[in-house]
């Protein structure tokens, strides 16, 4: 199935549901893929998480639905999902910045979010380096940290987590690991879609020494790897590499997102360097 049609697909069926609890599966197999690729594919090409997208559809109806027809707030609340009207009016006051009752006001301002578009953008002049290795079953350690998708929670508290472990003594103690692995790890993996989170590690491979208060190890399976080169200053460089594998590598390469932790993978030098060197390292199986 072709890549875009199958994403337009997902989409309408996503637009055709919005009064419906979500079916993650479902909604994947309209895009042709697995419930795991899809939803990483999501969140990488628009920003936000699946879930999200979803939550914003439907107060954006909600705020219409006030604002333009006389339903109580109870109905509206419970056709879109909420199973109080507090639930409901917490959400609606977080994504329109008023009330339900307040949205039936003459002239009040309301939030809308479209249904999303796919626009397809002809590129021939970049080469994404990529290779793909098998590499066996090992453990990784370091410091985790439970991390939200919502409102993109996510790009705010990840670098607020790694500036807390420069700082608590963490990196001072992966550095050495580093040194004789791959590199210096950061770990994407557990995603929830009911839930809209993740565990994120700040890691490095684990030798099998004692395990410092305060970290924790994690068995990452045997696996193939595709893995993405990166080159330029972070985080911009690695971020435009997510969204050339998902909209590029993937669509292409007759491979999907296998289920699992994503890597990327860091070396030593300065961040900040035209010419510094990171690695995208996501686990990968055949279509079938």
């Amino acid at each position: 199935m072709d890549w875009i049609q199958g994403m337009r697909g997902a989409i309408d069926y996503m637009e055709e549901h919005l009064t419906e609890p979500a079916d993650f599966t479902r909604i994947a197999r309209e895009a042709g893929s697995s419930p795991f690729h899809f939803m990483r594919m999501f969140e990488i090409l628009t920003g936000i998480t699946v879930g999200e997208y979803l939550r914003r559809r439907r107060l954006t109806l909600a705020g219409q639905e006030l604002s333009l027809s006389g339903a109580k707030v109870i109905d509206v609340a419970l056709r879109y999902g909420y199973s109080t009207p507090e639930a409901f009016t917490r959400a609606f006051r977080r994504f329109h910045g008023i009330s339900p009752s307040a949205a039936r006001a003459p002239g009040a301002n309301l939030r809308s979010i479209g249904k999303l578009s796919i626009q397809i953008t002809l590129k021939g002049d970049c080469v994404l380096n990529y290779k793909l290795i098998e590499k066996e079953a090992f453990t990784v350690v370091g410091k985790k940290l439970r991390v939200s998708c919502k409102d993109g929670e996510n790009y705010r508290v990840i670098p607020q987590f790694c500036a807390k472990c420069s700082q608590d003594g963490t990196f001072d103690y992966l550095q050495p690991l580093a040194d004789k692995s791959i590199g210096a790890l950061g770990i994407c993996t557990n995603f929830s879609e009911q839930t809209d989170d993740f565990d994120y590690y700040c890691a490095a491979e684990h030798d099998g020494s004692q395990i410092p208060d305060g970290m924790e190890t994690l068995a990452v399976p045997k696996r193939t790897w595709a893995v993405f080169e990166s080159v330029g200053p972070m985080p911009g460089a690695i971020q435009d590499v997510w969204k050339r594998i998902f909209s590029e590598w993937f669509p292409s390469s007759g491979y999907e997102h296998a289920d699992g932790p994503e890597l990327e993978v860091y070396e030593k030098g300065d961040m900040n360097a035209p010419d510094y060197h990171s690695a995208v390292w996501i686990p990968v199986v055949k279509k079938a």
